[in-house]
């Protein structure tokens, strides 16, 4: 049995499950029915704002997640590179790592009012610190043989360095990075977009919460939970199995 059957059989029995289970226990004020989910998400389609939001909270997060991956990127070179910077800022970085980006929302309000730009900061914030982790570990990690090569062959030590061999070089790990700053980016931006103004996931999360309509939250859930999984597997994981290849980490699989 291929591994995408399985999974489809899986998702169908857990399908059937929730509907049976929603029927036997009567917990209609507590869960939605599967059927009532289903309605939710074709009233929030064809009569809602639901493609709208889903719109508008990729377009943020995608913002996001460019801007993090660039400083993250950035900022684990500057610590793999100097000791100094590494001992005082990168010890910095990894306390911020364990604040949750939500606790930097009051500030975001306060300095930016509530709007997209609150929540760009807040998600960027939620990426970036453990993209900046990935990349320095990367960076420590590339084989000295690669720079002495690279600076025969007349590299030398700037952005050609960076760019054309640190940088690839340090891709299998900075991968991994790129995948938890995707999930971390996601969560952010839902909690950001609880509170801030305009249409987006967590604000009608946030409208469904007020009006008491467990379907359309859990459509909310199911949504993020999809988009999620979608990039991580068809994006994300491609593109490591790619590389984890062509480094010779991973047999390649026809």
């Amino acid at each position: 049995m291929s591994t995408a059957l399985r999974r489809t059989l899986f998702i169908i029995l857990l399908l059937i499950a929730w509907e049976a289970g929603y029927r036997i226990f009567d917990w209609g004020w507590k869960f939605p029915s599967l059927l009532q989910t289903l309605q939710a998400f074709k009233d929030g389609f064809t009569e809602g704002q639901l493609l709208e939001a889903t719109l508008q909270s990729i377009k943020r997060l995608l913002i996001s997640f460019v801007i993090s991956i660039s400083a993250g990127t950035v900022l684990g070179f500057l610590f793999a590179r100097s000791r100094v910077l590494d001992e005082t800022l990168g010890f910095l970085v990894v306390a911020l790592q364990t604040i949750p980006s939500i606790a930097w929302l009051p500030f975001a309000i306060i300095w930016f009012g509530l709007n997209d730009t609150s929540v760009i900061f807040i998600t960027t914030l939620g990426a970036t610190w453990t993209m900046a982790m990935s990349s320095r570990t990367g960076i420590i990690n590339i084989p000295p043989l690669y720079i002495k090569a690279a600076q025969t062959m007349g590299t030398g030590t700037g952005w050609r360095m960076f760019s054309q061999v640190m940088v690839p070089a340090a891709f299998p790990h900075m991968m991994n990075g790129v995948r938890v700053a995707w999930a971390f980016a996601w969560r952010a931006l839902v909690a950001g977009e609880l509170i801030a103004k305009g249409v987006g996931l967590g604000q009608l999360l946030q409208d469904g919460r007020n009006l008491g309509d467990t379907a359309q939250m859990l459509c909310i859930v199911i949504i993020i939970a999809v988009l999620g999984t979608l990039s991580d597997h068809f994006c994300f994981k491609k593109l490591e199995d790619k590389l984890l290849v062509r480094y010779g980490l991973k047999k390649h699989e026809p």
